[in-house]
Formats: structure tokens, sequence, C-alpha cells
């Protein structure tokens, strides 16, 4: 059986459009033989209120911070032209739906792009909608699986897992060989980082395996 190595996240989570470069670093460096997974964490649930002002003002803080510290890009006329809630449930979906037609890392980077640089907010429908026609998903199909009792159970199996590996923050990742879970450090600008845990893990667990032998 492959290592697999999970990968947490929330495709509304502004830590993980800013370690973005850094894990698309990370994917190309991994070994083959590494089995890679995206767990949607869900940060926040469905809700159709209005993010209250303070709160608004507190995630655009974060988008600063990480702009200042990671150099990454964000559009802060989302704040001004969208009504933000805080709810990541339907992105969540979103991904699921579209990993159903085989796009889920089209939807994932459709989604932060829509977020961060196109001022699109990702909490409505609508938006989700057009960002499957956008990466040419069919777009009747992706409407009916966004509210289906299908993919609220694989979100939910999401959430399960995420549960199961013992991750509470995002990103994270998580290592797994055979019956054995370990947490991947994480460095936000530099993959190297995770890759050489995750080699010497995986040596470390070959060596013991032949010694069992």
């Amino acid at each position: 059986m492959k290592p697999i190595l999970y990968y947490v996240h929330d495709p509304m989570c502004s830590w993980c459009w800013g370690y973005r470069p850094t894990w698309d670093a990370l994917q190309q460096a991994l070994p083959e033989d590494i089995q890679q997974v995206n767990v949607v964490g869900g940060l926040a649930p469905d809700s159709d209120e209005a993010m209250p002002m303070e709160q608004q003002k507190l995630i655009a803080g974060h988008w600063q911070r990480i702009a200042e510290e990671l150099g990454t890009k964000f559009n802060f006329d989302f704040w001004t032209n969208c009504a933000p809630r805080r709810s990541t449930y339907p992105a969540c979906r979103a991904v699921l739906a579209a990993a159903a037609q085989g796009a889920e890392e089209a939807m994932i980077n459709a989604i932060q792009h829509a977020y961060y640089l196109r001022a699109m907010n990702p909490s409505d429908a609508s938006t989700l909608i057009a960002l499957a026609k956008d990466i040419g998903l069919d777009t009747q199909r992706f409407t009916d699986d966004l509210a289906s009792a299908g993919i609220q159970r694989e979100l939910e199996r999401h959430f399960a897992l995420r549960r199961s590996i013992d991750v509470y923050s995002f990103p994270s990742l998580v290592l797994q060989i055979g019956q054995e879970s370990y947490p991947v450090p994480l460095d936000y600008q530099d993959h190297q980082i995770s890759a050489e845990f995750i080699a010497a893990k995986v040596a470390d667990c070959v060596v013991a395996a032949q010694v069992k032998r």
C-alpha cells in the first residue's frame, strides 16, 4: 500500500492561499509512490447572515498580514464589492462536486482566484456555478450535485477523516504509512522542510518493515 499524504485545507482559507505556491512546489517534489489526497476541512458552516463588520476587519487583517509576510496577492475590493458571509461549506461542496467530474484541482484553483484576486464571493452558489462553467464542467450536473445528499455525505466523510487524523487547523499535512499517521512540519515558504520529513519517515518505515521480516 502506498503512503498517503493528506493535504487538509479549505478553499476559502487565506493561509491556504498563502501556502499555495509552496504546496505546488511540494507536490512536484514528492516521489511518485506517495499518494496525494486533498481533504476539505470546512472552516465555517452554512450561513445566510452577513458577516459582522468586526469579523470582516479581522479577516481583512489576516489578508494584510499574509500579504506582508509571504508576498501573497489579494484583491481587497472583495470587502466593498461583495456581501461577505462566514460560510465556507458551499465552496467545500463545490470542490467535491467538481471532483465528481475529475476537476478537483481546477475548482480549488478557480475558487481561490475568484475569492482572493477577482473579488467574487464563493459563499454564493451563483459564483460557484459560474466558476464551474469557467472550467468547462457540465454546469447542470454540477448545480444538481452541489445541493445533493450525496455531496453532503461526501463532505461529512471528509470532516470525519480530518478528525480521525487529528487535524483542526488549515493548511495541514499528515503522512499515513500503513496504520500510522504522522503530522508533517509545514513551512509557508520552503517546501523542502516537508519534503525532507516525508522522505525520512518513509525511509524509516521501509527499514523497520525489513527488520520485521
